[in-house]
């Protein structure tokens, strides 16, 4: 069964927070103080001119950009967490499993050198039925290396340098297998969780870029006289033009 769908593991998937909703909160907040500064932005007499009024143009179309992308970033933000998360239960849960394997591996290690060495001292005490017994009784996988070290001769083969069937090439242990591929399994999940995470937090500087840009905005429309103004929503400009190409560039998920 992968390992995704075992029980254990989806009890795990389930008990995992939320980070997004933090994440989306943030990104929400900006979302309103975007509306809030467009409410309470700088008002102009009635026979404003038309300079001013391009520049509140500009300036909602810089509010209106600013509002999507805070959206999609933190969108992005709890999805890359989330994903995270999960990653890292996995990689927890494959861990437990390896061990548990790497557990029973060594406790069939420890049957096979103990029926091993019964059998040599029912062999060395020339008692044949006993000795075939312990035969019987080895595992699968041990009888196969012993069978291979039998064919060696030991006991009339003086260069036999093997001590035992343990130490035999053909000595395999299946749950040893397994539990080396749950740690790779469970190192790649891990590397994945990080780097998920990374990705998350790009995002999550992404906002607080984009919160500045907010406040840049809200800033010079308190400004009455043109050229602060002007300057403040000129830097304002380059901001959001800077988040936006990182905003493109960075690793997206969808649900």
């Amino acid at each position: 069964m992968p390992l995704r769908q075992r029980p254990e593991v989806q009890g795990l998937l389930r008990g995992v927070g939320r980070p997004e909703e933090a994440t989306v909160a943030e990104a929400t907040s900006n979302v309103e103080m975007a509306q809030k500064i467009q409410e309470h932005g700088h008002e102009h007499p009635a026979g404003g001119s038309r300079r001013t009024e391009w520049l509140e143009i500009i300036e909602a179309i810089v509010l209106a950009i600013v509002a999507i992308a805070t959206a999609w970033s933190g969108y992005q933000a709890a999805l890359w967490d989330a994903h995270s998360s999960e990653s890292y239960v996995l990689a927890s849960a494959a861990n437990v499993q390896a061990q548990e394997k790497q557990t029973l591996a060594g406790q069939n290690r420890l049957y096979d050198s103990q029926s091993f060495e019964s059998w040599l001292t029912a062999t060395v005490a020339q008692k044949p039925k006993l000795a075939d017994f312990y035969v019987r009784r080895f595992r699968p996988e041990y009888k196969v290396a012993f069978d291979a070290w039998m064919k060696l001769d030991p006991f009339n083969n003086a260069d036999t340098v093997v001590p035992g069937p343990i130490f035999m090439p053909e000595y395999k242990s299946s749950l040893e297998d397994q539990a080396v591929e749950l740690q790779k399994q469970a190192k790649e999940k891990f590397e994945v969780g990080v780097k998920s995470r990374e990705i998350g937090d790009t995002y999550v500087r992404l906002t607080v870029y984009l919160a500045t840009v907010l406040l840049l905005t809200a800033l010079g429309q308190r400004f009455s006289m043109k050229g602060p103004r002007i300057a403040l929503l000129g830097l304002a400009a380059l901001m959001l033009l800077i988040c936006t190409y990182w905003l493109f560039s960075f690793p997206r998920m969808f649900a």
